[in-house]
């Protein structure tokens, strides 16, 4: 839920060496000045605060996706992909009896990371990182390589693929209407995710050119799968269809090398800032939160037969207008739900979005209550957007609170020890405490590392034992939240 802030060196990178390179007059599409600068970056252009940055990301997308190793949606995509086969396997993450392909490794990966919608987001919309993440993990486990893949080499070309994004977003007029129709992730993060698996895999810019030219084919998911157990397949599908570029290119298959200028996008490339953000609703535990505390103490039942009116001052953004949500999914796409379950649990956990714990009388009643208002000055942009709640009491009594930047927004980062506490809590429903303990260090020295596959181990998770032990626990602590 968390990302980087500036690549100032890739940045340089991608706006003066493409100017360099048109004045000799040797670039002729931004594809192809894409492909260039991805075969000419190095680890050199990777300053510290980037690195850093990096690996927060890192930490918290291995953490979304080992969660996401408990949710339906991901044992339907790990069950569809075993009908896959290879004597080139990569690890599904806390799986260890399940091995795929490399690129359905990393679809199916990428599922887990966005199935409960908890992995980070930024300005503009988009999920960067799990399209990229699995990718690298499923090449460095799978693919020979002497010398092996380093640590710098992962943190290089997730960069390349998150850049990629970052600049695709910013760099045409038409990336302003892709969350109109399509998951913006399903967009930009295939084309990061060809950009990384060029790069990782060092791909000539020739090669990288078509990589990137196929992966355009394989872009776009409808919006209208928002909230729906059909959107994280947006983020594997990403993630797969990237590596899947790659190899195409390797194996000699060509694309329009005009791609993205023809009919696509307009050419015109800005200085880049790519920021962090925390999934939207989040807002809405803060304001929510601070209302409660105006109503009851901070253990007591909320007493719901005494509020008139709930009041939600709001961005319009339809996709998380949902009144009465029904599943999971619509739940964490509803202002109204997370403003309603923080009011009367005064939290929010994983447990909060299972169909029982929506569909208690008490939250429906409270739905029943919420009104919604559409300040002017409220715009749907994470860089402005504010979540203000009023809670009206029949007496008349009115509280209020407003929200501007809650924890875990780019002005508000988590901090590296609350971040690692998340981590933990995520991971550990999958992994025992001791390599919990090692994937945080391992991440942490991740520029240090000379061989991946010390990192590629530990995500293969415990025996299959163990596995089943801690599965159950797990199942037992939910029945008992429930």
């Amino acid at each position: 839920m968390i990302k980087i802030t500036v690549h100032p060196s890739l940045t340089e990178f991608f706006i003066h060496g493409r100017v360099k390179q048109s004045l000799k007059g040797e670039v002729k599409s931004v594809t192809e000045s894409f492909a260039t600068t991805i075969h000419g970056l190095k680890a050199g252009h990777l300053t510290d605060r980037i690195i850093q940055r990096s690996k927060r990301m890192i930490l918290d997308t291995l953490g979304a996706g080992f969660l996401g190793t408990s949710t339906e949606v991901f044992h339907k995509a790990s069950q569809y992909s075993k009908i896959y086969s290879s004597n080139i396997t990569s690890t599904v993450w806390g799986r260890p009896d399940i091995r795929l392909p490399p690129p359905h490794a990393a679809f199916v990966n990428g599922v887990a990371i966005h199935s409960m919608d908890f992995d980070d987001t930024w300005h503009p919309a988009t999920h960067p990182s799990g399209a990229v993440l699995p990718v690298l993990t499923a090449l460095a486990e799978a693919l020979p390589r002497s010398p092996k893949f380093s640590g710098l080499d992962l943190l290089l070309a997730f960069n390349v693929g998150i850049e990629v994004q970052g600049r695709l977003l910013h760099f045409a007029k038409e990336a302003n209407d892709i969350p109109k129709r399509f998951h913006p992730p399903s967009v930009v993060g295939t084309l990061g995710s060809a950009a990384a698996a060029s790069k990782f895999l060092g791909l000539s810019s020739t090669k990288c050119q078509e990589a990137l030219a196929i992966a355009v084919s394989h872009a776009g998911a409808p919006m209208a799968n928002a909230a729906t157990q059909t959107k994280p397949l947006h983020i594997g599908n990403a993630a797969k269809h990237g590596i899947e570029a790659a190899f195409l290119a390797i194996l000699g298959l060509q694309g329009n090398k005009q791609i993205p200028t023809v009919g696509c996008w307009t050419s015109r490339m800005w200085p880049l800032s790519i920021f962090p953000h925390i999934y939207l609703p989040t807002g809405w535990q803060t304001a929510a939160a601070s209302v409660r505390k105006n109503l009851v103490a901070e253990t007591d039942l909320l007493p719901i037969d005494y509020i008139k009116r709930i009041v939600l001052r709001i961005p319009n953004v339809q996709y998380v207008n949902r009144p009465f949500p029904d599943s999971e999914h619509e739940a964490r796409h509803s202002f109204q739900y997370v403003a309603c379950a923080m009011l009367l649990d005064g939290g929010i956990t994983v447990a909060s979005f299972h169909e029982c714990q929506i569909n208690r009388p008490q939250v429906r009643e409270l739905l029943s209550k919420v009104e919604l208002e559409y300040p002017p000055d409220n715009l749907p942009s994470f860089n402005t957007l504010y979540c203000e709640i009023s809670v009206t009491l029949k007496d008349g009594a009115t509280f209020t609170h407003r929200s501007d930047t809650f924890y875990g927004h780019w002005r508000k980062p988590l901090s590296q020890e609350d971040l690692e506490e998340k981590f933990r809590a995520n991971a550990s429903k999958m992994l025992p405490c001791d390599m919990v303990e090692s994937l945080i260090k391992t991440v942490e020295n991740l520029e240090d590392l000379e061989d991946c596959s010390v990192l590629t181990a530990l995500l293969k998770g415990p025996s299959p034992p163990e596995v089943a032990s801690n599965s159950s626990a797990y199942n037992n602590s939910i029945t008992n939240l429930s």
